[in-house]
Order: C-alpha cells, then structure tokens, then sequence
C-alpha cells in the first residue's frame, strides 16, 4: 500500500512536534521507601517533522512506547525511549510526558492517622538534535501541590477570623542526567512553605491543630512564591525551574495567582 505520509509536500514549513496526546498507559516509577511501582498515566509523544514530509506514522509512537515497556522500566529511562522514538520515526528532536497521579501515605499531625494523599505530576523528556554534537537532553518533573494559605491583609484588619483558602503550588524542575530528586522530598518541603499542609484524614484534634497553625503563619501567594523560590534556589541539583502558586479565594470569585521562572 502506499505510504501517503511519506509523500512530499512543498509548503516549506517543518513542523515542530507532532504526534499523539492523551495516550492512557501504565508507568512504571521510583519509590524514595518503597518497591518500583505501576500507576495509570496519560502520555503526550511527538517527534519533529521536515518540511519536505507530509506526515509522520502515528502508529509508530504508541508502537514504540509498548515495546519500550515491555523491555524496560519506563519511568526510570525516559531518554532511551524518547531515543527510540526519534530512531523510529527518522526525527531530529523527540518529546515524551506522562502525566499521572502518585500518592503518598500522610499522617494527620496530631492523631497521626495515615491515608493516602493524591498529588498531580509529570515526568518530561525533549530530546533535540540527535546524534549530533549539538545534542541536548532536558528532563522536566513537575508536581501540584495543594496547600493552605491565610491572608495576612484580612487577619491584619479583623477584629476576628481571617479568610483562608485552598491554594495550588505548581513547581516544575530540571536537573543533570546524573542526579535525582525525590518526588516525595520536593512535596514535603512545598508543603512547608504554606500556611498550611493539606492533609487526607482529620480528626477534630487535628483540624484544630491545622485552623491554628494557618492563622499563625499567614501568607500571601507572593509569600508562598517567594518561599518556593528561596527553597529551589538553595538546592544544588535544580539547573532551572517554574512556580505558580493560584489561590482559590474563599471571598472573591476570582484567584490570586504569582508566577517566577529562573535558570
């Protein structure tokens, strides 16, 4: 049959990524205390295409990301399969997501009560020119996470009370080939630079706890920014990184929101 992708096409544009998104495949990752383990993700691949083809092999990418599992763990090689997609594909740059849910077991901070907190991540991997002596490999780890912040400006100006909110910390990170960070270490000490941890499982003497501890430690999302900054910065490993921090406002239909990138 003919290979219609392969046909040339004379628009001159070469084309960035393409490729398939929203690929639902099991991941095999890392653990800090515990076993490798296999979670559900969602997998964006794309590869770059010349001018002079007008298409790529779709088939080719879920193709190569099944034979990768099945000989590898994939989460803990992102680079070797985001190799064999360009090889599959005759590309010069490839880039591979996952994005997942991973969970952490957390005690209450009083009760000491354990239960499973979700937290939204992603490993990223873009390879450009390969085989090349430009080459560059970049691994991207991204993590949300859900805290609390108070509001100084209310608790300032109350004769009671101060208005608080969940508030969502975005962080996403590089770091050498050589190196490794934790998921389980980068959430923990976000969680510090909040108002407040969230936690699973409150009993009452726990949320008692966590309504006091808010209070105590109010912030404001340039608070929490300016934290995770100093925090990333201070860390050897990290080449570059992006935080968001969006607070839900609990009095405004509307967010707070602070963004930074550096590296």
């Amino acid at each position: 049959m003919q290979d219609v992708q392969n046909l040339k096409d004379n628009r001159g544009i070469e084309i960035q990524k393409v490729g398939v998104k929203g690929v639902e495949f099991p991941l095999t990752i890392q653990r800090k205390d515990a076993e490798d383990i296999t979670i559900y993700s969602v997998a964006t691949i794309g590869v770059s295409l010349p001018s002079r083809y007008k298409g790529t092999h779709m088939s080719r990418f879920v193709e190569t990301l099944n034979n990768w599992q099945k000989k590898h763990l994939l989460g803990l090689n992102i680079k070797g399969c985001v190799e064999e997609i360009i090889k599959k594909l005759n590309a010069k740059s490839g880039y591979l997501k996952f994005d997942f849910k991973y969970f952490i077991d957390k005690k209450s901070p009083v009760t000491n009560i354990s239960a499973p907190m979700c937290y939204d991540c992603s490993f990223e991997g873009i390879l450009d020119n390969y085989g090349e002596e430009d080459e560059k490999y970049s691994f991207y780890l991204g993590v949300k996470v859900p805290v609390t912040t108070l509001c100084p400006c209310s608790k300032e100006i109350s004769k009671y009370g101060a208005h608080n909110q969940r508030a969502i910390v975005s962080v996403k990170i590089t770091y050498p080939e050589d190196e490794h960070i934790w998921l389980e270490d980068l959430i923990q000490e976000i969680e510090k630079c909040a108002s407040s941890e969230l936690y699973p499982l409150l009993k009452r003497a726990d949320e008692k706890y966590v309504t006091e501890h808010a209070y105590d430690n109010p912030k404001f999302v340039e608070d929490v920014l300016r934290d995770v900054v100093l925090l990333l910065r201070k860390n050897s490993v990290i080449d570059s990184f992006e935080v968001e921090c969006e607070s839900l406002e609990s009095i405004h239909n509307h967010s707070a929101w602070a963004y930074q990138q550096e590296g």
